[in-house]
């Protein structure tokens, strides 16, 4: 089953192409991505109500107030629900209630990107948050506890905007994390001895994708770039795709794909770079994810079309 989201407020559940409901949930409209699990569905709005969905019916099983936008995914993990508001308040609600169990606030910056990366689950009982000060946090997401605390990128700027470092959401690879951040760097941190091993100035809020012994990053300035995940060297390059606003990159098979604001899919060699291939899709790419060996791919105009691996 597939869940999607309408900015205008609708949620729908799709099998294949056939559609099984779709309700309409906020007249203020929607503005988080969408999270299942626990038999429900979970969206936000940009007026901070959070709503929790029955996955059969469409059916609004609670909703509850945050003090912020909420402009990206909760995370569902162990019975909790770990919604990030975008005045930096971190949430967590009992999945089956609604009920608030534990509130965390991270350090709210005056001026930031009007983006927030989404929670991410490092094991099943810690959270992982990256904030607009550059520190990634892990918390316990049963009792709310911090349990780690890291700063990943450094900003030189002069002034408040050249000092943006928003971070995007990051990666989990074994024992690495890997992050980026707008007008700092790609860092890969070791999470056993919580230590930074490298850095690269580099700038993105893309999700960064890891191949093997790879980390793969694509730029703000539209570069895309591997280096090797336990050294930092830069194992290729690709600047044919310079100024194309490129989203994050995933791997499909043994094909590395990544989008653009034309709607194109681009097909790169992994090993190498080298471009392989390109298909066209409708309208400006936003995100891409591989669930079972499938691309799934959204544009900015609203479409959701499903990629299957050559």
């Amino acid at each position: 089953i597939i869940f999607t989201v309408d900015p205008k407020g609708e949620v729908a559940a799709y099998q294949g192409k056939q559609r099984l409901w779709e309700k309409r949930i906020s007249k203020q409209g929607l503005s988080s991505g969408i999270s299942a699990g626990h038999g429900l569905v979970v969206v936000g709005n940009k007026k901070g109500t959070l709503f929790a969905i029955d996955q059969n019916s469409g059916e609004i099983k609670w909703q509850t107030q945050l003090t912020g936008a909420i402009l990206a995914p909760s995370l569902l993990q162990t019975d909790r629900v770990i919604t990030v508001a975008n005045d930096g308040t971190v949430f967590a609600h009992d999945v089956n209630t609604g009920t608030q169990v534990w509130t965390y606030n991270l350090p709210n910056e005056q001026l930031s990107l009007r983006h927030q990366a989404a929670p991410i689950s490092l094991d099943s009982r810690t959270v992982l948050l990256a904030a607009s000060n550059a520190y990634v946090y892990a918390i316990d997401s049963i009792t709310g506890v911090p349990r780690m605390q890291r700063r990943v990128a450094i900003s030189d700027g002069r002034s408040d905007i050249q000092r943006l470092i928003d971070l995007g959401e990051p990666t989990v690879a074994g024992q690495f994390l890997v992050t980026t951040s707008y007008q700092g760097q790609l860092t890969v941190m070791d999470l056993a001895a919580q230590q930074v091993i490298w850095s690269n100035p580099i700038s993105s809020i893309q999700r960064p994708e890891v191949y093997a012994d790879k980390v793969i990053v694509t730029q703000q300035d539209g570069k895309i770039t591997a280096f090797e995940i336990t050294t930092g060297e830069k194992v290729w390059e690709n600047d044919q795709l310079v100024n194309r606003e490129l989203s994050n990159p995933v791997l499909l098979g043994q094909d590395l794909v990544v989008g653009d604001l034309d709607g194109v899919l681009h097909l790169l060699d992994p090993q190498s770079g080298q471009l392989l291939g390109r298909s066209k899709t409708s309208g400006e790419v936003s995100s891409l994810r591989v669930i079972d060996n499938q691309l799934f791919v959204s544009t900015r105009k609203g479409a959701l079309s499903v990629w299957q691996n050559r």
